[in-house]
């Protein structure tokens, strides 16, 4: 049984956030996987080509690349090719870092500090789905960095932005926790306990980059879920 039996498994216009001949970017709902895996239930990806299908009437379905993941407890933006030449294109933009993206997390214990950057060796253990952060390279590391700034304090929780440099396996995850600051319900990376919904207050709030075949910048939000949680950080800056 899914872990996540009351999640509805269907994207509408709704879930869209921006869409065009090559590029299609849509809104994760936290709980959705974004490309099949041991669990069997329905990836983002399939859910997105029969959106396409249906909407644009392609019986024999729709072609869909995925060129960057979020990790399944995680919502917010997300990107997929509609064409083979923009994914070629998108796929050599996120390998030169040319994609910017900004994430909000929010923690309840203070960073040590208010803004600055972390550079960690990540290791990621594939058996237990867990990633070890060092403070120097050791053996089979990848080095990981990233910005992050305190946006504000509200009810007893602090507002983080944070913009990866690199993106490696729950590299947002285990640098805040190194930091004594682990995310709100992850209690994989030190967080007391977990949500009762199985999400992490980790959204993938923008996407900036410029259009790979039409050469134009897109800058796309995600607004924040509505969850009763979330919702009273809308009022912070985007």
């Amino acid at each position: 049984m899914s872990e996540y039996p009351d999640l509805n498994y269907t994207v509408t216009d709704k879930d869209v956030l921006y869409e065009d001949n090559h590029l299609i970017a849509i809104y994760k709902k936290a709980g959705w996987i974004v490309q099949v895996d041991d669990t069997g239930d329905l990836s983002l990806d399939d859910m997105v080509k029969k959106y396409i299908a249906e909407k644009y009437q392609k019986p024999n379905g729709a072609f869909l690349g995925v060129v960057h993941r979020l990790d399944r407890p995680v919502s917010g933006v997300i990107l997929f090719a509609k064409t083979s030449k923009a994914l070629d294109r998108i796929n050599k933009m996120f390998k030169e870092r040319q994609m910017h993206k900004t994430y909000w997390a929010v923690v309840r214990q203070k960073p040590r500090k208010m803004e600055g950057k972390l550079i960690h060796w990540l290791v990621k253990n594939p058996k237990k789905n867990i990633t070890t952060a060092y403070d120097e390279e050791v053996k089979g590391s990848q080095r990981a960095e990233l910005n992050f700034k305190v946006l504000g304090f509200l009810d007893g929780y602090y507002l983080i932005e944070v913009d990866p440099i690199t993106g490696r396996p729950h590299q947002i995850r285990v640098q805040l926790a190194t930091l004594g600051s682990p995310i709100v319900g992850d209690n994989k990376y030190g967080y007391p306990r977990g949500s009762r919904k199985k999400s992490i207050c980790l959204h993938a709030r923008r996407l900036q980059f410029v259009h790979p075949v039409k050469n134009e910048p897109v800058d796309i939000f995600a607004p924040l879920p509505k969850d009763g949680f979330w919702d009273k950080f809308e009022s912070f800056k985007k």
